[in-house]
């Protein structure tokens, strides 16, 4: 289950990724290096696949074989995902047909490319395809993003003219994440930070959380957007049960229309579910 350190330092350890329908718009300046033959941490992009996914992987290992080797790491990878994927059915209804592209960085390479193009330090992004930075070992962090961007991809491919607003995309994957962890409910400390938020009058309004995405926000802003969103989606689960969530995904891919999947669902749409959940919050 995830801990979390004091609400002092929840802002300097919420792993925030920016993983939404809006970051499909940055897709000409976000192109992925291993389609194009990028060099990496030792010069080249290993490729794998499984069942459901093509892996490009460039993480600084210097050995192919053995138990810390590259190919072990990448099938790890792909377990996970894998994994991951089985879970989208149980818990989303989601179930891509086709192959999901997936490359994983070396951190440092990540960091030099990317960290630079958003208002906060990223993980790990999707804009049709799923990039994730990692060390050399399947952490449970990297397990997280894993898990979280997939969510995205998942929505994308089951419905790719469906534009999420980012509380209900991010706020789904942030859910989906957690549970991939066996974590039902908001911690102590996200329970804090939102109440305390709450309670200084500065908590986001709906309107903010309706952007496809949050890439611009700054670092604070931005944590404070992904647990919003994530404390909306779990309030859902846990005031109507993890199958009301599944439905109501189910329902917007269907349909395309979030309100509408909300009215069926659960007899209230967007802004009454935001007066929920802050009411809740007191």
């Amino acid at each position: 289950m995830m801990r979390w350190k004091p609400v002092t330092d929840l802002r300097k350890t919420f792993r925030i990724r920016w993983a939404s329908a809006g970051a499909l718009l940055l897709a000409t300046w976000l192109l992925p290096a291993a389609s194009q033959g990028g060099r990496g941490a030792d010069g080249d992009f290993e490729k794998r696949t499984s069942s459901h996914f093509i892996l490009y992987q460039d993480v600084d290992i210097d050995q192919s074989g053995g138990l810390r080797g590259s190919r072990r790491f990448e099938q790890q990878v792909l377990d996970e995902l894998e994994r991951a994927y089985d879970r989208l059915d149980v818990f989303l209804g989601l179930r891509p047909v086709r192959k999901l592209d997936v490359v994983v960085y070396d951190a440092g390479v990540f960091d030099a490319t990317y960290a630079s193009r958003f208002g906060f330090r990223p993980a790990g992004f999707y804009n049709g395809v799923i990039h994730v930075r990692a060390g050399t070992v399947l952490s449970t962090d990297l397990a997280r993003v894993l898990n979280h961007e997939l969510v995205h991809a998942a929505f994308r491919a089951s419905a790719p003219s469906l534009l999420l607003p980012a509380w209900f995309n991010e706020g789904v994957a942030e859910w989906f994440e957690a549970r991939s962890l066996s974590k039902r409910r908001l911690s102590g400390g996200e329970l804090n930070y939102l109440s305390r938020a709450r309670q200084q009058g500065a908590l986001l309004p709906l309107q903010s959380l309706s952007h496809p995405s949050f890439g611009r926000m700054d670092q604070n802003s931005a944590t404070l957007a992904y647990l919003q969103s994530y404390g909306m989606i779990e309030y859902l689960a846990r005031r109507h049960g993890d199958r009301s969530v599944k439905e109501l995904c189910e329902r917007v891919v269907e349909s395309g229309d979030l309100e509408r999947s909300l009215q069926r669902t659960y007899r209230f749409g967007a802004f009454e579910l935001e007066s929920r959940f802050v009411a809740d919050l007191g």
